[in-house]
């Protein structure tokens, strides 16, 4: 069984969304599929998929242990797709304890599936860090806002730095070493971690190989959501630069899609996008990252390879999506589908939020320039 944990280090960049539609196309596709809801004290993917009201879920499971764990897997409208709900309501289910936590991954991990998709919430609480850890090939979701993108970026970070301190047993040299710098907070913060790489290696050389190992299976895969322009792809390649300059990674590209108000009627609908409108622009970039998924596990057999070619891919994604989306609008607007009017107010929405932005962007310059003036190196 393959896992795929789907996060982003922060709410509202469409993960949910994302999981969901992925699990209905992989199921169409022939795979098994088990859709898991672990936002634990914010689910809501059971209102993306049309279910109402779930009579059983993970905090049904973590009150009684002992009740068997396909108890609460429930069985789809979609043929090989089953659906495991977060129970959001019941208190304490999002602070889970270390011995919960772990049961509930080794339950995970022996449900019969090709796939199993896991919807994690937003933040780098250590529960959400180990879940992702459930699997070296998670789904990082992020957008090309600016906090959307740092936000990715320090998720990865935690993660690297979960790998690292789980990789050492107590009272090694390495992890005598972390210990001594976990001590001087504000220095560790700022570690340069292909160095602190480095300086493991010459203290503990069987501890850093071990090391060595799990982060070279660590390979997270980037799904840029919610673009309006085809140049905002270009965010990913900042993202996958920094990646692999602090962090020592490689961010393999897995495709884009465009934000598109449809996925809201769908909502409403309480249908999946790729169930409601097929042939929309995001239903088939969602069918594009499911296609990419079932060709990556037979690639993954024999190497990971074309890292490069997936940010290549994807821009052309981009522009080929975008070119797309202008070919329906003036379509709509031959046929009096959308007016002259309602085609105003969208692009006064749009300049609402490219105001936000540059907002933003000067808000961020503004810290670069003070730390600067401070003499001490900006937050990465």
């Amino acid at each position: 069984m393959r896992i795929l944990p789907v996060a982003g280090g922060k709410g509202g960049v469409g993960k949910s969304l994302i999981a969901a539609n992925l699990a209905v196309a992989l199921s169409r596709a022939g795979k098994r599929v088990i859709l898991v809801d672990l936002d634990l004290g914010g689910s809501n993917l059971h209102l993306i998929l049309g279910v109402r009201n779930p009579p059983v879920g993970i905090g049904t499971w973590l009150n009684d242990s002992r009740r068997p764990f396909d108890e609460i897997l429930l069985q789809t409208e979609y043929r090989g797709l089953r659906f495991i709900a977060g129970d959001a309501e019941i208190p304490g289910i999002a602070n889970l304890g270390t011995a919960q936590k772990n049961m509930l991954v080794r339950r995970l991990g022996q449900l019969d599936a090709d796939l199993l998709i896991v919807d994690l919430g937003a933040g780098t609480h250590f529960n959400i860090l180990d879940f992702f850890l459930m699997s070296g090939r998670g789904l990082i979701v992020t957008t090309p806002t600016p906090t959307a993108t740092v936000n990715a970026y320090l998720f990865l970070k935690n993660l690297v730095f979960r790998i690292i301190h789980t990789s050492f047993e107590r009272k090694s040299p390495g992890a005598e070493y972390l210990a001594g710098l976990r001590k001087q907070k504000e220095s560790f913060q700022r570690v340069y971690i292909p160095r602190l790489l480095e300086q493991i290696a010459e203290v503990d050389p069987q501890g850093h190989a071990a090391l060595r190992a799990r982060l070279a299976a660590f390979r997270p895969r980037l799904i840029m959501n919610m673009l309006e322009d085809p140049k905002d792809g270009e965010k990913a390649n900042r993202l996958r630069r920094s990646c692999e300059q602090y962090l020592g990674i490689e961010l393999e590209h897995l495709g884009i899609m465009y934000r598109d108000d449809i996925q809201d009627v769908a909502l409403s609908s309480g249908l999946p996008v790729v169930v409601y409108k097929p042939n929309s622009v995001l239903s088939q970039a969602v069918e594009r990252v499911a296609d990419k998924i079932i060709q990556l596990e037979t690639d993954d057999d024999t190497g990971w390879h074309g890292v490069d070619e997936s940010y290549q891919e994807a821009g052309m994604e981009a522009e080929a999506d975008f070119e797309t989306k202008m070919d329906y609008v003036e379509d709509l607007m031959q046929t009096g589908a959308l007016s002259t009017g309602d085609l105003i107010e969208t692009v006064k929405s749009q300049q609402v939020e490219i105001n936000s932005l540059r907002k933003q962007n000067a808000l961020y310059k503004a810290k670069l320039v003070q730390a600067l003036q401070q003499g001490r190196p900006p937050e990465r």
